[in-house]
């Protein structure tokens, strides 16, 4: 078990090795930090945490630097997270409320937590499973053309064109087919709308007339797929150039790269975290070599919860990282995210 002394030396190797990159040595921590004790003291508690395999030596007569197990053990034990600033605060209400829908808002979120953490940020879509269809148009804009326009409660507008056979498409055909598929679907969630208009398509030889029944069916698979389209799980991600620090991946910076572009890799790290129960989670290198990440610490927070779904966003970097700024940050701009929603819902 380590001692409170011991445990205060490491979170000091933690503060000074992120700080300045070196290997942090028992004079150093002597002069920065108000122990109290001698040189020598500090070496034995070093000496304690290198047994223990909480810091390691990365070479000869240099200092000590955090393993992965240390980093686990700080973070666990950060007594307090400062909280960020008023004018932080300030700027991520400003920023994120000028947002004009979803898209945009996921995207300032990103961006802007990459700029307050230096790290690649990540933002998993909120789930839209429960989000209610607000509405459903049908446009003619040609003899072969119908706009299919999807507004979700959330905020969500998607926009697609079913392309049909010329002369076919009459003001009357649209408005039918529109009354029909919204009372269907609007008022539900996207996951019961899914399901309407997939039970129209199947129907569709039992209601539309035999002519007209392929034309419908185009129609209805367009807004098929815009309806799954919104069920499915999106992340966004920004600040992948602070990844370009030297030094800090070595040989890694591939397969970190390569997990980011394969957003499913995030998707389970993502899941993996949502089971943590905690407001902020980290999971910290060798914790992430199951997903190929094993060079990095990912933090991560809630801003959605349902019953069955979790939505999450967080920072992945490397092990040497502001743990307690980044956690600050995650923490600030999850519940901010969360409120904004709410209010859009």
């Amino acid at each position: 078990m380590v001692s409170e002394r011991s445990l205060a030396v490491l979170h000091a190797i933690v503060s000074d090795y992120v700080s300045s990159n070196e290997p942090v040595g028992s004079k150093a921590i002597v002069d920065r930090h108000s122990f109290g004790v001698s040189a020598a003291t500090i070496r034995n508690d070093m000496a304690l945490l290198e047994e223990d395999e909480l810091i390691a030596q990365p070479h000869t007569s240099s200092g000590r630097v955090p393993t992965d197990k240390g980093y686990r053990l700080y973070v666990d034990t950060l007594a307090t997270i400062r909280p960020v600033s008023a004018a932080q605060r300030s700027a991520i209400e400003r920023f994120l409320g000028e947002s004009s829908d979803l898209d945009d808002v996921m995207a300032r979120t990103v961006r802007l937590l990459a700029q307050l953490t230096n790290q690649v940020a990540v933002a998993q879509y909120p789930s839209l499973r429960r989000t209610v269809v607000r509405h459903i148009d049908l446009v003619a804009v040609g003899e072969d053309r119908v706009l299919c326009v999807l507004i979700l409660g959330s905020g969500v507008v998607e926009q697609q064109v079913a392309w049909l056979p010329a002369s076919q498409v009459t003001e009357a055909w649209v408005h039918g087919l529109r009354q029909r598929i919204a009372e269907a679907a609007v008022g539900s969630d996207v996951e019961t709308a899914v399901a309407a208009v997939t039970g129209l398509v199947e129907g569709v030889d039992g209601w539309a007339q035999p002519a007209e029944a392929e034309l419908v069916r185009r129609v209805l698979s367009v807004v098929a797929s815009q309806l799954q389209a919104n069920r499915s799980e999106r992340i966004a991600v920004a600040g992948a150039a602070n990844l370009s620090r030297p030094g800090e991946f070595a040989g890694s910076l591939p397969a970190v790269l390569e997990a980011i572009e394969e957003q499913v890799v995030l998707l389970r790290l993502f899941g993996e975290l949502a089971r943590d129960g905690r407001d902020v989670a980290a999971s910290i290198g060798r914790e992430n070599a199951p997903y190929g990440l094993s060079a990095t610490s990912v933090i991560a927070s809630s801003y959605e919860q349902e019953v069955d779904s979790v939505s999450r966003l967080g920072v992945l970097g490397p092990l040497r990282m502001d743990y307690a700024g980044n956690i600050a940050a995650v923490r600030a701009v999850a519940r901010y995210l969360n409120r904004f929603l709410g209010e859009e819902q």
